[in-house]
This record gives C-alpha cells, structure tokens and sequence, in this order.
C-alpha cells in the first residue's frame, strides 16, 4: 500500500498494512459521524430558530394588546401565563443594556418590531452576559413601561439518551471497522507467514483454498508455486546424480589406464587431478542431496552417546578431536544428517586449527546447541556469512588441501536447516573459530 507523500514525515503513521487501514476507516468513520451529528446540530438549530420567529410573530403582538387593555392592578397576574420558552414579560423599564445590536439580535429585533407594528415604538437593548439577551422596552397606552425579555434558544435541548446512542453507534461502526480490517488482512498475513516458512522439502500443509475468489487464487497460485520449487528442486538432484554416475565410469577407466601405463613424470600429477574431479563430483552432489535431507526419518538418540561415538572414530585415527563439555540427553532429530554436518565442521576445524573441541549445552528454552571449537586463523567479520555459502572459499588456491571445494560448511549448513536446526559462525576470543549448531 502506498504511503502518500504527505505522510512520508509523519511520525505515527502506521507502518503496518492492518493498522493503516484501520486507521483510514476509523477516520473516514469518525469524519461521516461527525457531519451527521453536525448536519442534526444544525437541523436543531434551524428548527429552534423557526419556533421561536414563529412564536414571536404570532403571540407577541396578542400578548401586548392583552397587557394593553388589562387594569394596571392586574396585569402582573398575567405574566406568568404569557410567558413563553424564549420571551417573557417584565413590567417596568428593564435593566440597562447596550444599543449596539449583532447580526443575529439584529435579526431578532426587526422580528419582533414587525410583530408589534407601529403602534408601539419599541427599542431593543442587548444585556451584557455569557449568552445572548435582548430587551425591548416600549409603552402602553396609559404610560406604563412594559419590557420583553427575549432569551433566545441556540437548539432545542438533546435528549438525555442520544449521547449514547451516538457512542454506541461510533463504537459500532469501530468494531464493525476493526472486523473488515482483519477479514481482509488475515490472508495476505497467512500467505506471508506461509513464504516466510516456504521448504519445499518439508511436507507443510497447503495454504486454505477457501474464501473470497481473489484470496483463494492467490493461494492457489502459491501452492502450485511451492509443489513447482519442489519438483525443480527433485530434478536438480536427479540431473546431478546422473552426471555424477556417468561421469564416474570415464574417471575410473582413465584412472586404471593412468595406473597400468609405464611410469612417466606426469603420472601422479594426473592422477591427483582425476582424484579432485570424482571429489568435485561428489561434493557437489552432496551439497544438492543435502537440501533433501528431510529423506531422513527423525528418530531419537541419546545426544551424549552419538557425540562421543563420533569423537571416539576421530580419536582412533590421531585426530586431536576432544569433548570440553557435554550437557546432552535425549533429542528428536535425523542422526545420519546430524553427523555429516558436525563431521564437516570437525573437518575444517582440524583442516584450518589441527584440533578440534567440542562443547554440548541446553539453554533455557529446551534448545540444544553443539560448539565445534578451534584455534585456526578465524574469519574476517564481514565474511561469516559469506562462507555458508557454496563454492565460497577464503583460500582462493585450488590446492585439495587448503582450498578445498567450498562446499564443506554450505553442506552443514543446509542439512542443519533441513533437520529444523541453524548454523552460525563466530570468531573465538583469543583467536579460532565457533561453529554452532542449535537444533530445535
């Protein structure tokens, strides 16, 4: 969704699709309720306004004549019932006012004159106070003041339950905002968390085909995508197998005639090459079969057993392999996977520092994480994540030895993502490198 330009600088913008969108609702919402409580304000107001002209047309005049023709002695007896919501009657001069009239009490004085007529000249004074107070003084036939006390009314009164049935309605139509907002959001968030998550080697369920037509494409159209990924990935492997398996019967001729031919100067040198193509070859057919580690049933191993078996085979052939610190127990997880990958890491450990240690530790959300210590020359920082990846390789030599392929650690790395666990690299204090693996 595109953020408009004005907003770009604004601070609480949002910055989720959800929150935005509810936002624009709640706005739009809240600005309709406003002008329709605005539009009956002034209805109210239009209408007060109307009665109390109305009133003031028709029944002052009457209301005077009355008062005109009554004894003085009994025309206080009939200011009560003359009196009306807007305007009532005072006997005598009034209180002292201001001659100088606003547009609206301009407006109410020419109602009230033409409402009198000519017969009694009146003047129209304004009351100084917080609302608008208009007195027009005149005489009577007999000499007596006579004042009208107008007290105009801005709106009718509200009635006392329409507040909150204006509350109810807004927070209606914000729940009925809210509930839009995530019908429309939760799909795109599942399709999110589902390409977040995407393994075509793991056999998730398929995204809900249900729901709105243009939601049920969307899922359709991913769940085709995944079972594509899924058979290009099949068929990479497939491709390299082949390769490897044709490749492997010229390799082992040319071997066997390089080894029955006489001996000539090149000859170990041609043998050392054909011995790093069937390398090559098998590496990188690893490296692909590895993104199927998921093959692999899980089974469950005693983690303290498995890790000394393995270091026990190294130690039996010379290899400085030891165990520092062993937390294990018992785990959920593909040992054949397992293996290949800490036997790659204890390889470049022992390749790049001669020795390797091993720490095995549970933290505290159950997690087990295997160290693969070494003393070697470390990796620059900028390169830790770099070297994960295949063919990559810090020795740029082609030398078996140092070089090596680059696939060692690219091949630990994806098995430990397909068993459901990670590798990370760091620098060690002191100079080496720790290998972790963290496995769920």
């Amino acid at each position: 969704m595109a953020t408009p330009a004005f907003l770009n600088g604004f601070r609480l913008w949002p910055r989720t699709l959800g929150a935005r969108l509810f936002l624009i609702l709640l706005a739009g919402v809240a600005i309709a309720h406003t002008m329709s409580f605005t539009v009956l304000f002034y209805e109210r107001y239009a209408a007060a306004k109307s009665v109390m002209f109305n009133t003031l047309e028709n029944d002052v005049a009457t209301s005077i004549a009355i008062l005109d023709r009554l004894p003085a002695s009994e025309r206080a007896d009939w200011l009560d019932r003359l009196e009306r919501g807007s305007y009532s009657f005072v006997l005598g001069p009034g209180l002292p006012g201001n001659p100088a009239l606003d547009a609206r009490a301009t407006e109410i004085a020419s109602m009230v004159r033409a409402a009198i007529g000519a017969k009694y000249p009146i003047e129209v004074e304004t009351v100084p106070g917080s609302t608008l107070r208009l007195q027009a003084h005149l005489t009577l036939s007999d000499g007596g003041p006579l004042t009208i006390d107008i007290n105009p009314h801005g709106v009718m009164p509200l009635a006392d339950w329409l507040p909150y049935v204006l509350a109810a309605q807004l927070a209606l139509l914000v729940l009925c905002s809210w509930f839009a907002v995530r019908q429309a959001i939760r799909p795109l968030v599942n399709l999110a968390k589902a390409a977040d998550t995407l393994d075509p080697n793991v056999k998730a369920p398929r995204l809900s085909e249900t729901g709105p037509s243009e939601v049920a494409y969307a899922a359709t159209a991913f769940n085709a995508m995944r079972e594509r990924i899924a058979q290009y990935l099949e068929e990479r492997v497939q491709i390299l197998a082949a390769i490897s398996h044709d490749l492997q019967t010229p390799i082992t001729r040319m071997k066997l005639r390089a080894e029955m031919a006489e001996d000539f100067g090149d000859r170990d040198k041609l043998m050392q090459d054909l011995s790093e193509i069937e390398r090559l070859i098998k590496e990188g057919v690893a490296y692909a079969r590895s993104a199927h580690g998921n093959v692999e049933k899980a089974s469950r191993i005693d983690l303290s057993s498995f890790i000394e078996s393995l270091v026990y085979d190294y130690q039996d052939t010379g290899k400085a392999v030891t165990i520092t610190q062993m937390s294990g127990g018992a785990i959920m997880t593909r040992p054949h996977a397992l293996r290949r990958i800490l036997t790659n890491l204890i390889d470049n450990a022992l390749k790049f520092g001669g020795s390797a240690e091993i720490e095995v530790l549970r933290r505290a959300d159950k997690d087990v994480v295997v160290r693969v210590l070494d003393r070697g020359p470390g990796i620059p920082d900028d390169q830790l994540e770099a070297v994960l990846k295949p063919f990559f390789r810090l020795e740029q030599s082609r030398n078996r030895d140092t070089g090596g392929t680059g696939l060692g650690l690219a091949i630990a790395a994806q098995l430990a993502t397909a068993i459901g666990g990670s590798l990370t690299l760091r620098n060690r204090d002191g100079g080496g490198l720790v290998a972790e693996v963290a496995i769920g």
